[in-house]
Protein backbone atom coordinates (compact mmCIF):
# COMPACT_ATOMS: atom_id res chain seq x y z
CA UNK A 1 0.00 0.00 0.00
CA UNK A 2 1.46 3.33 -1.17
CA UNK A 3 2.34 6.08 2.17
CA UNK A 4 0.00 9.04 2.21
CA UNK A 5 1.11 12.52 3.01
CA UNK A 6 -1.40 14.94 4.41
CA UNK A 7 -0.35 18.63 3.60
CA UNK A 8 -1.81 22.08 3.20
CA UNK A 9 -1.91 24.45 0.76
CA UNK A 10 -1.36 28.30 0.86
CA UNK A 11 -2.31 29.94 -2.47
CA UNK A 12 -0.72 33.47 -3.48
CA UNK A 13 -3.17 35.54 -5.39
CA UNK A 14 -1.89 37.06 -9.16
CA UNK A 15 -5.03 37.55 -11.31
CA UNK A 16 -4.43 35.51 -14.60
CA UNK A 17 -1.28 33.78 -13.02
CA UNK A 18 -3.62 32.33 -11.06
CA UNK A 19 -3.32 29.50 -14.26
CA UNK A 20 0.25 28.08 -12.43
CA UNK A 21 -1.66 26.88 -9.32
CA UNK A 22 -4.37 25.25 -11.49
CA UNK A 23 -1.96 23.30 -12.75
CA UNK A 24 -0.21 22.64 -9.30
CA UNK A 25 -3.38 21.55 -8.17
CA UNK A 26 -4.18 19.83 -10.77
CA UNK A 27 -1.12 17.75 -10.53
CA UNK A 28 -1.57 16.97 -6.37
CA UNK A 29 -4.93 15.67 -7.12
CA UNK A 30 -3.87 13.72 -9.68
CA UNK A 31 -1.69 12.09 -7.13
CA UNK A 32 -3.56 9.29 -4.65
CA UNK A 33 -0.16 9.77 -2.37
CA UNK A 34 -1.58 13.10 -1.62
CA UNK A 35 -4.61 14.74 0.51
CA UNK A 36 -5.07 17.74 1.03
CA UNK A 37 -6.67 18.75 3.87
CA UNK A 38 -6.59 22.32 4.03
CA UNK A 39 -6.73 25.49 1.72
CA UNK A 40 -5.70 29.35 2.88
CA UNK A 41 -5.89 31.50 -0.56
CA UNK A 42 -6.19 34.65 -1.76
CA UNK A 43 -7.56 36.32 -4.60
CA UNK A 44 -7.04 33.83 -7.42
CA UNK A 45 -5.72 31.44 -4.94
CA UNK A 46 -9.08 31.83 -3.25
CA UNK A 47 -10.79 31.43 -6.50
CA UNK A 48 -9.27 27.81 -6.64
CA UNK A 49 -9.69 26.84 -3.43
CA UNK A 50 -13.64 27.81 -3.13
CA UNK A 51 -13.91 25.81 -7.13
CA UNK A 52 -12.23 22.51 -5.66
CA UNK A 53 -13.98 22.43 -2.19
CA UNK A 54 -17.12 22.49 -4.23
CA UNK A 55 -16.87 19.87 -6.43
CA UNK A 56 -15.22 17.68 -3.74
CA UNK A 57 -19.14 17.93 -2.34
CA UNK A 58 -20.25 16.59 -5.22
CA UNK A 59 -17.38 14.23 -6.67
CA UNK A 60 -14.26 13.13 -6.40
CA UNK A 61 -10.65 14.34 -7.31
CA UNK A 62 -11.45 13.60 -11.34
CA UNK A 63 -13.95 16.19 -10.26
CA UNK A 64 -12.12 18.89 -8.93
CA UNK A 65 -9.87 18.70 -11.61
CA UNK A 66 -12.70 19.27 -14.33
CA UNK A 67 -14.39 21.77 -12.32
CA UNK A 68 -10.51 23.66 -11.89
CA UNK A 69 -10.59 23.25 -16.19
CA UNK A 70 -13.90 24.15 -16.69
CA UNK A 71 -13.52 27.48 -14.25
CA UNK A 72 -10.36 28.76 -16.32
CA UNK A 73 -11.75 28.37 -19.53
CA UNK A 74 -14.91 30.07 -18.57
CA UNK A 75 -12.24 33.11 -17.54
CA UNK A 76 -10.92 32.89 -20.93
CA UNK A 77 -13.92 33.14 -22.83
CA UNK A 78 -15.51 35.84 -20.74
CA UNK A 79 -12.06 37.69 -21.71
CA UNK A 80 -12.66 37.21 -25.59
CA UNK A 81 -15.16 40.08 -25.00
CA UNK A 82 -11.96 42.01 -23.20
CA UNK A 83 -10.22 45.22 -25.04
CA UNK A 84 -7.42 44.31 -22.88
CA UNK A 85 -5.51 41.79 -25.28
CA UNK A 86 -1.97 41.61 -26.52
CA UNK A 87 -0.79 44.50 -29.27
CA UNK A 88 0.85 43.47 -32.30
CA UNK A 89 4.34 43.71 -31.35
CA UNK A 90 3.29 41.13 -28.10
CA UNK A 91 1.62 38.59 -30.58
CA UNK A 92 4.73 39.28 -33.24
CA UNK A 93 7.49 38.36 -30.33
CA UNK A 94 5.41 35.82 -28.65
CA UNK A 95 5.80 38.22 -25.51
CA UNK A 96 2.45 37.54 -23.32
CA UNK A 97 2.67 40.82 -21.93
CA UNK A 98 0.09 43.16 -22.00
CA UNK A 99 2.21 46.45 -21.73
CA UNK A 100 1.91 47.54 -25.38
CA UNK A 101 -1.44 46.96 -25.52
CA UNK A 102 -3.82 50.03 -26.33
CA UNK A 103 -6.92 48.60 -24.35
CA UNK A 104 -4.18 47.50 -21.10
CA UNK A 105 -2.28 51.30 -21.58
CA UNK A 106 -5.48 53.13 -21.69
CA UNK A 107 -6.92 51.21 -18.98
CA UNK A 108 -3.80 51.84 -16.84
CA UNK A 109 -3.49 55.57 -17.29
CA UNK A 110 -6.99 56.17 -16.43
CA UNK A 111 -7.12 54.31 -13.08
CA UNK A 112 -4.67 56.46 -12.41
CA UNK A 113 -6.64 59.63 -12.93
CA UNK A 114 -10.15 58.11 -12.12
CA UNK A 115 -11.29 55.96 -9.60
CA UNK A 116 -13.74 52.90 -10.04
CA UNK A 117 -16.68 54.99 -8.94
CA UNK A 118 -15.91 56.82 -11.88
CA UNK A 119 -14.95 54.65 -14.20
CA UNK A 120 -17.34 51.46 -12.93
CA UNK A 121 -20.08 53.18 -11.56
CA UNK A 122 -21.93 50.12 -11.81
CA UNK A 123 -19.37 47.85 -10.20
CA UNK A 124 -19.38 45.51 -13.45
CA UNK A 125 -16.62 42.15 -13.11
CA UNK A 126 -17.10 39.20 -15.50
CA UNK A 127 -15.68 37.27 -12.93
CA UNK A 128 -18.39 37.70 -10.29
CA UNK A 129 -20.74 35.91 -12.67
CA UNK A 130 -18.17 32.99 -13.44
CA UNK A 131 -17.83 32.26 -10.04
CA UNK A 132 -21.69 32.75 -9.05
CA UNK A 133 -22.52 30.41 -12.12
CA UNK A 134 -19.73 27.55 -11.48
CA UNK A 135 -19.89 27.46 -7.84
CA UNK A 136 -22.37 26.77 -4.84
CA UNK A 137 -21.49 28.54 -1.93
CA UNK A 138 -24.23 26.58 0.35
CA UNK A 139 -22.44 23.76 -0.88
CA UNK A 140 -19.08 24.53 0.23
CA UNK A 141 -20.02 25.89 3.55
CA UNK A 142 -20.56 22.32 3.66
CA UNK A 143 -17.88 20.38 2.86
CA UNK A 144 -16.13 18.07 5.35
CA UNK A 145 -13.60 17.07 2.74
CA UNK A 146 -11.61 20.53 3.05
CA UNK A 147 -10.52 23.25 5.38
CA UNK A 148 -10.90 26.53 3.44
CA UNK A 149 -9.96 29.99 4.08
CA UNK A 150 -10.27 33.10 2.67
CA UNK A 151 -8.23 36.56 2.94
CA UNK A 152 -9.40 39.64 2.17
CA UNK A 153 -8.50 43.65 3.86
CA UNK A 154 -10.36 45.80 5.29
CA UNK A 155 -10.43 49.45 3.72
CA UNK A 156 -11.30 50.98 7.24
CA UNK A 157 -9.18 49.22 9.98
CA UNK A 158 -6.56 47.97 7.01
CA UNK A 159 -6.63 44.94 9.04
CA UNK A 160 -6.88 41.37 7.23
CA UNK A 161 -10.48 39.56 7.57
CA UNK A 162 -10.14 35.68 7.28
CA UNK A 163 -13.69 33.99 5.87
CA UNK A 164 -13.80 30.47 7.26
CA UNK A 165 -15.33 27.77 4.99
CA UNK A 166 -18.48 27.95 7.28
CA UNK A 167 -18.93 31.65 6.42
CA UNK A 168 -17.57 31.15 2.41
CA UNK A 169 -19.74 33.65 0.25
CA UNK A 170 -19.48 34.92 -3.56
CA UNK A 171 -19.30 38.81 -1.78
CA UNK A 172 -15.80 37.19 0.45
CA UNK A 173 -14.45 35.39 -2.50
CA UNK A 174 -14.71 38.71 -4.68
CA UNK A 175 -13.38 40.92 -1.96
CA UNK A 176 -9.98 38.72 -1.74
CA UNK A 177 -9.49 39.29 -5.28
CA UNK A 178 -10.92 43.30 -5.54
CA UNK A 179 -7.89 45.45 -6.46
CA UNK A 180 -9.34 48.87 -5.57
CA UNK A 181 -7.97 50.35 -9.18
CA UNK A 182 -10.19 48.54 -10.58
CA UNK A 183 -13.33 47.89 -8.69
CA UNK A 184 -15.47 48.97 -5.81
CA UNK A 185 -14.41 47.94 -2.27
CA UNK A 186 -16.89 44.61 -1.61
CA UNK A 187 -18.97 45.49 1.31
CA UNK A 188 -20.10 42.70 3.93
CA UNK A 189 -21.88 43.36 6.94
CA UNK A 190 -21.58 46.99 6.51
CA UNK A 191 -17.72 46.29 6.14
CA UNK A 192 -15.55 47.48 3.41
CA UNK A 193 -13.23 44.94 1.92
CA UNK A 194 -10.28 45.10 -1.09
CA UNK A 195 -8.13 42.41 -2.06
CA UNK A 196 -6.76 39.85 0.52
CA UNK A 197 -2.93 40.40 -0.50
CA UNK A 198 -2.60 43.63 1.13
CA UNK A 199 -2.53 41.80 4.51
CA UNK A 200 -1.99 38.21 4.29
CA UNK A 201 -0.93 36.32 0.65
CA UNK A 202 -1.86 34.34 1.96
CA UNK A 203 -2.26 33.71 5.57
CA UNK A 204 -0.81 31.02 7.07
CA UNK A 205 -2.04 31.17 10.57
CA UNK A 206 -5.79 29.32 9.70
CA UNK A 207 -3.70 26.26 8.60
CA UNK A 208 -1.38 25.83 11.48
CA UNK A 209 -4.78 26.96 14.22
CA UNK A 210 -6.99 23.92 12.44
CA UNK A 211 -5.19 21.29 10.39
CA UNK A 212 -3.81 18.39 12.09
CA UNK A 213 -0.97 18.11 8.46
CA UNK A 214 2.32 19.77 9.76
CA UNK A 215 2.95 20.14 5.88
CA UNK A 216 2.47 23.82 4.49
CA UNK A 217 2.91 23.66 0.50
CA UNK A 218 3.37 27.18 -0.02
CA UNK A 219 2.38 28.00 -3.89
CA UNK A 220 4.39 31.29 -4.72
CA UNK A 221 3.16 32.58 -7.87
CA UNK A 222 4.53 36.32 -7.22
CA UNK A 223 8.67 36.75 -7.84
CA UNK A 224 10.73 37.44 -4.62
CA UNK A 225 13.68 38.30 -6.32
CA UNK A 226 14.21 40.25 -9.72
CA UNK A 227 18.18 40.19 -10.93
CA UNK A 228 17.57 42.97 -13.64
CA UNK A 229 17.49 46.70 -11.88
CA UNK A 230 14.29 48.12 -12.92
CA UNK A 231 14.29 51.48 -14.39
CA UNK A 232 11.42 51.97 -16.88
CA UNK A 233 8.26 53.56 -15.14
CA UNK A 234 6.65 50.04 -16.00
CA UNK A 235 9.19 48.28 -14.75
CA UNK A 236 9.36 49.93 -11.23
CA UNK A 237 5.15 49.56 -11.12
CA UNK A 238 5.79 46.23 -11.59
CA UNK A 239 8.27 45.16 -9.35
CA UNK A 240 6.08 47.35 -7.02
CA UNK A 241 3.49 45.53 -7.06
CA UNK A 242 5.40 42.02 -6.71
CA UNK A 243 7.23 43.56 -3.37
CA UNK A 244 3.77 44.45 -2.27
CA UNK A 245 1.95 41.31 -2.62
CA UNK A 246 4.88 39.26 -0.75
CA UNK A 247 5.87 41.83 2.18
CA UNK A 248 2.82 39.90 4.57
CA UNK A 249 4.02 36.29 3.39
CA UNK A 250 7.69 37.05 4.15
CA UNK A 251 6.47 38.54 7.67
CA UNK A 252 4.57 35.60 8.93
CA UNK A 253 6.97 32.77 7.57
CA UNK A 254 9.91 35.06 9.51
CA UNK A 255 7.69 35.53 12.63
CA UNK A 256 6.79 31.50 12.34
CA UNK A 257 10.52 30.64 11.94
CA UNK A 258 11.72 32.89 14.60
CA UNK A 259 8.96 31.92 17.14
CA UNK A 260 10.33 27.84 16.35
CA UNK A 261 14.25 28.68 16.43
CA UNK A 262 14.21 31.35 19.81
CA UNK A 263 11.40 29.53 21.96
CA UNK A 264 10.99 26.20 20.43
CA UNK A 265 14.58 25.45 20.55
CA UNK A 266 14.23 26.19 24.44
CA UNK A 267 11.58 23.80 25.27
CA UNK A 268 8.98 26.75 25.65
CA UNK A 269 5.39 25.55 24.31
CA UNK A 270 4.85 27.65 21.09
CA UNK A 271 1.32 25.63 20.25
CA UNK A 272 0.63 24.87 16.90
CA UNK A 273 3.60 26.24 15.77
CA UNK A 274 6.09 23.98 16.74
CA UNK A 275 5.57 21.56 14.37
CA UNK A 276 5.00 23.38 11.36
CA UNK A 277 7.22 22.39 8.16
CA UNK A 278 7.09 24.66 5.19
CA UNK A 279 7.71 24.04 1.90
CA UNK A 280 7.42 25.74 -1.64
CA UNK A 281 6.27 25.24 -5.49
CA UNK A 282 7.72 28.06 -7.30
CA UNK A 283 7.46 28.94 -11.22
CA UNK A 284 10.83 30.99 -11.59
CA UNK A 285 11.47 30.04 -14.59
CA UNK A 286 7.58 30.74 -16.21
CA UNK A 287 6.39 33.33 -14.10
CA UNK A 288 9.79 35.59 -13.67
CA UNK A 289 9.81 36.53 -17.41
CA UNK A 290 6.26 37.86 -17.03
CA UNK A 291 5.44 41.37 -16.25
CA UNK A 292 2.64 42.42 -14.04
CA UNK A 293 0.58 43.42 -17.40
CA UNK A 294 0.37 39.64 -18.07
CA UNK A 295 -1.91 38.66 -14.78
CA UNK A 296 -4.45 40.53 -16.67
CA UNK A 297 -4.15 37.95 -19.94
CA UNK A 298 -7.16 35.28 -20.45
CA UNK A 299 -6.01 34.10 -23.47
CA UNK A 300 -6.95 30.16 -23.24
CA UNK A 301 -3.03 28.78 -24.71
CA UNK A 302 -1.65 31.96 -22.07
CA UNK A 303 -3.35 30.13 -19.22
CA UNK A 304 -3.02 26.46 -20.53
CA UNK A 305 0.90 27.75 -20.15
CA UNK A 306 0.59 28.30 -17.47
CA UNK A 307 -1.01 25.26 -15.95
CA UNK A 308 1.28 22.92 -17.80
CA UNK A 309 3.79 24.82 -16.33
CA UNK A 310 2.51 24.77 -12.85
CA UNK A 311 1.98 20.83 -13.76
CA UNK A 312 5.43 19.94 -14.74
CA UNK A 313 7.05 22.15 -11.62
CA UNK A 314 4.31 20.33 -8.85
CA UNK A 315 5.57 17.20 -10.79
CA UNK A 316 9.45 17.46 -10.02
CA UNK A 317 8.79 19.10 -6.60
CA UNK A 318 7.21 15.93 -5.69
CA UNK A 319 9.57 13.99 -6.97
CA UNK A 320 12.43 15.32 -5.47
CA UNK A 321 10.33 16.44 -1.60
CA UNK A 322 7.63 13.67 -0.99
CA UNK A 323 9.71 11.95 1.02
CA UNK A 324 10.35 15.12 2.95
CA UNK A 325 6.64 15.72 4.09
CA UNK A 326 6.20 15.11 7.67
CA UNK A 327 9.46 14.70 8.41
CA UNK A 328 11.34 18.40 7.84
CA UNK A 329 10.81 21.18 5.98
CA UNK A 330 12.20 22.02 2.40
CA UNK A 331 12.09 25.60 2.34
CA UNK A 332 15.23 27.33 3.64
CA UNK A 333 13.39 30.36 5.18
CA UNK A 334 16.44 31.36 6.68
CA UNK A 335 17.96 31.78 3.06
CA UNK A 336 14.50 32.58 1.64
CA UNK A 337 13.00 35.43 3.44
CA UNK A 338 14.96 36.52 5.82
CA UNK A 339 16.33 40.34 6.63
CA UNK A 340 19.34 40.67 4.34
CA UNK A 341 22.02 41.80 6.33
CA UNK A 342 25.38 43.37 4.91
Amino acid sequence: MKETKRIDLALQGGGAHGAFTWGVMDRLLEDPRIEIEGISGTSAGAMNGVVMADALTRGDRDTARQALHDFWQAVSRAGMASPIRRGPLNILTDNWSLDHSPGYVAMDLMSRLLSPYQLNPFDLNPLRDIVAERVDFERVRRCQDLYLFVTATNVRSGKQRIFKREEMSLDAVMASACLPTVFKAVEIDGEAYWDGGYMGNPSLMPLMENCKSRDIVIVQINPIYREALPTSAAAIMNRLNEITFNASLIKEVRMIAMLQRLLGDQGVDIGCYAGTLFHRIIGDEVLDELSVSSKMNAEWPFLCHLRDAGRKTAEAWLAEHFSALGHHSTLDVEQVYQTEEP
